[in-house]
């Protein structure tokens, strides 16, 4: 596969050096703040989402070295967030504890990674407003469709759904586009 992000070169790089903590600071780095908008948006709840952000940050960590490079790493970040999220929701105590990281290599991740908390515009409040209203699947389709800007066949990868082909994924991209459309005229959000 080849990589035209030079993010991913770089972090690759590290990875073919066995240099893993500076490619998993470089992924953190490059990577974290979108993420973790996505878990806010998705988990619904600060607290929550810094919890399923701190498990995808671990399990990032330890799944880097393991990375296979069959596509790129932005996506396979996004693939172990969603994984992380999922497990959340499966949780039947929805995480009703704080779960540290767990190696002092870990704790070294720098710090602006792990606290990403920008400020929220009313826009931002409006779209929130709606994504509050969608489920985790279609959060996640918008997500990784719009913000993170992956092309379908890297979306059906990180939602690893076997029904889910590009052409499946733009179809309900179609209808979560009508659905959100419909949301926003109910509830008066089209300012």
């Amino acid at each position: 596969m080849s990589v035209s992000n030079p993010v991913d070169s770089s972090i690759r790089d590290h990875l073919a050096a066995g240099e893993h903590r500076e490619a998993a600071t470089l992924a953190l780095r490059a990577y974290g703040a979108a993420i973790h908008r996505y878990l806010c948006a998705l988990t619904r709840d600060d607290a929550a989402a810094y919890d399923v952000f701190s498990d995808f940050s671990l399990d990032l960590w330890r799944g880097l070295p393991g990375f296979r490079g069959d596509c790129p790493v932005k996506t396979w970040a996004y693939r172990v967030a969603w994984t992380a999220a999922q497990r959340h929701f499966r949780s039947s105590s929805q995480r009703s504890r704080t779960r540290r990281l767990e190696t002092t290599e870990i704790s070294k991740i720098p710090a602006e990674s792990l606290s990403i908390f920008a400020a929220r515009s009313e826009r931002w409040d409006r779209l929130t407003e709606l994504r509050s209203l969608l489920d985790p699947a279609e959060q996640t389709l918008l997500t990784l469709r719009v913000e993170a800007e992956l092309p379908w066949t890297e979306v059906a990868l990180v939602m690893a759904e076997s029904d889910l082909s590009p052409a499946l994924l733009r179809k309900r991209f179609e209808r979560l586009t009508a659905k959100l459309h419909e949301l926003a005229r109910k509830h008066d959000l089209r300012r």
